[in-house]
C-alpha cells in the first residue's frame, strides 16, 4: 500500500490552482473536466513530481459535511495538512513576499518548526521543518 493522491477540500478550483501554483511553487499534474464545472486537478511538487499528487477538491460546494468540518478546523486554526521544508524560515519570508498570511509565524516545538498559513481556499496549512 502506498500514498498516490491526498485531497484537500477547496471552494474554487481555479482559485486554488492559482495559489498553489503561483504562490506555493506546485505545478499541475492533471486537469481533467469532470462536468458541472469541476475538474480533476492535481498538483505535485517541483522536487517529487513522481510522487503523491494533491487533489483540489471541490467537495465543500456540493457536500454539505465537508464544509461543516473545513469551517470547523479552519475556527479552531488546525491545519487541514501540511508541508515539509527544508528550513521553515526561509519558506515564511519566502512566502510573506508573494502575499501569502501566516495565522502562525516560526515557532520551534522540540524537533520541529513549523509555521500556519491560510491558503485563501478555506484551509490552514502548515509547513514543518525537522531540526
Amino acid at each position: 500500500m502506498r500514498v498516490t493522491v491526498i485531497s484537500i477540500p477547496v471552494r474554487d478550483q481555479e482559485v486554488a490552482s492559482k495559489f498553489y501554483t503561483e504562490k506555493l511553487g506546485f505545478i499541475i499534474k492533471k486537469d481533467a473536466p469532470l462536468g458541472g464545472g469541476n475538474r480533476w486537478l492535481t498538483l505535485v511538487s517541483k522536487e517529487a513530481q513522481d510522487g503523491p499528487e494533491i487533489l483540489l477538491e471541490p467537495a465543500p460546494n456540493h457536500f454539505e459535511p465537508c464544509k461543516v468540518f473545513q469551517n470547523a478546523l479552519k475556527d479552531a486554526g488546525i491545519p487541514w495538512t501540511q508541508f515539509d521544508v527544508d528550513n521553515v524560515d526561509d519558506e515564511y519570508d519566502r512566502l510573506l513576499k508573494v502575499g501569502v498570511e501566516f495565522s502562525v509565524k516560526p515557532t520551534e516545538m522540540g524537533t520541529v518548526k513549523f509555521a500556519v498559513f491560510d491558503d485563501t481556499c478555506g484551509n490552514n496549512i502548515q509547513i514543518v521543518e525537522t531540526l
